[in-house]
């Protein structure tokens, strides 16, 4: 097996020979949801809570996940084995499934299940040490004022117009701004900000998903005694933070530099990003021994930055 892999409902084939049907809503429609994982010497990181809250998104949209956690559990670690890569990105993904053509979801009468594994491309550590630039990008998610609002669903079109947008302006990621004039998010990241050494990221309840590393960034703040505000806040107050920056599973976290061209703050990665960062690196090494890791030590795969 090639370090590129799929396994659909059980079974592994190389990447480029895995097939689904032209009739899968999760094709049709984005009618899905999934959870993108990173390893750290070879094995998943915090797989557990990637894919309960997987469970929880399929929840929200009401697809009943086909075989239990452990199962796919057990598959995205025989995905991640079989390729052999030093380190992989993998996704997991549930549909609808297949089905007559038309949005009602009766028609549909299987889920299907999808692990993707391929090998690991993380940031340089020269974007780690300098920063990223954004751009702010107004739009409505597919899933806002829904029960679904939180949710990792499939129809991602908001954040691809949005990442085109940032590419096109020399971006790397774009701040979502929603109806109120609120930054809740990164197209593919969560987003926190800096000000007099306190930290403000948007609740859950302003419609984010809420991200696995998200989570970690708060509680080692909480640990370093940072101060947290939890509040989205508005676009014409993106000048007063010193700091931002962004996280994800496959990032862990970057510093933003600039925001649609204007500086933020010295226009380098500042002291309570640098202090997060390295914390942060620290308690997944915490949470990897936790979870035993027979594939070897945990190594980050860049250093922190030099502060």
């Amino acid at each position: 097996m090639t370090g590129r892999a799929a396994m659909i409902d059980g079974i592994l084939s190389p990447l480029d020979r895995a097939m689904v049907s032209v009739l899968d809503r999760g094709f049709l429609y984005g009618d899905s949801v999934f959870e993108t994982v990173r390893t750290y010497g070879g094995r998943p990181f915090a797989l557990e809570r990637h894919l309960v809250r997987l469970e929880r998104s399929a929840e929200l949209v009401h697809i009943r996940l086909p075989v239990p956690r452990e199962v796919l559990e057990h598959e995205v670690l025989e995905a991640v084995r079989t390729t052999g890569n030093a380190e992989s990105y993998v996704r997991v993904m549930v549909t609808r499934g297949a089905g007559e053509l038309g949005l009602d979801p009766s028609a549909s009468l299987r889920p299907m299940r999808l692990v993707i594994v391929t090998p690991l491309t993380p940031p340089s550590p020269e974007v780690y040490e300098h920063g990223i630039s954004v751009v702010t990008y107004r739009a409505r998610r597919a899933a806002d004022a829904t029960p679904a609002a939180g949710a990792k669903v499939g129809n991602y079109l908001v954040a691809v117009l949005a990442v085109e947008r940032a590419h096109a302006s020399g971006a790397a990621e774009a701040f979502i701004v929603d109806s109120e004039d609120r930054v809740v998010e990164g197209a593919t990241s969560n987003v926190f900000f800096v000000r007099r050494g306190a930290l403000v990221t948007p609740p859950e309840d302003s419609g984010i998903l809420p991200g696995i590393t998200r989570g970690i960034v708060l509680d080692v703040a909480k640990d370093l005694g940072i101060a947290v505000e939890l509040r989205a806040p508005e676009l014409a107050e993106l000048g007063d933070f010193e700091e931002m920056f962004v996280s994800s599973s496959i990032r862990e976290l970057l510093a933003v530099i600039r925001v649609d061209g204007s500086v933020v703050g010295a226009g380098g990665p500042g002291v309570v990003y640098t202090r997060l960062l390295a914390a942060f690196r620290e308690r997944a090494r915490e949470i990897q021994r936790l979870e035993d890791t027979p594939s070897g030590p945990f190594t980050p795969t860049q250093p922190p930055p030099s502060s």
